[in-house]
C-alpha cells in the first residue's frame, strides 16, 4: 500500500486528518463526538510504538528520523 499522489492541494495525513483538527480545536462538533475522535487518535498513539518497532527493525534510520521529528526541541 503506496502513498497516495496528492493534486497539490492535500498532504497525506500524519496522525491527524483535517478534520480531526478541526475536531479537536472545538469547530462545531458535540462534546460526544469530540470525545469519540480523542479515543480514536490515542489509539493510534498505541499503534505508532508497534510501527517505530518495525521501522527500526526493518531500515537504517526511518525509526530514527521519526523520534527526530516528534522530540525536536523548539
Amino acid at each position: 500500500m503506496g502513498e497516495q499522489p496528492t493534486d497539490g492541494m492535500s498532504e497525506p495525513r500524519a496522525i491527524l486528518t483535517d478534520r480531526e483538527r478541526e475536531i479537536i480545536k472545538g469547530i462545531d462538533v458535540s462534546d460526544d463526538y469530540r470525545y469519540q475522535t480523542i479515543s480514536r487518535i490515542r489509539r493510534r498513539f498505541d499503534r505508532l510504538e508497534e510501527d517505530l518497532e518495525v521501522l527500526d527493525e526493518n531500515h537504517d534510520s526511518l525509526g530514527e528520523e521519526l523520534r527526530d521529528v516528534i522530540c525536536e526541541d523548539d
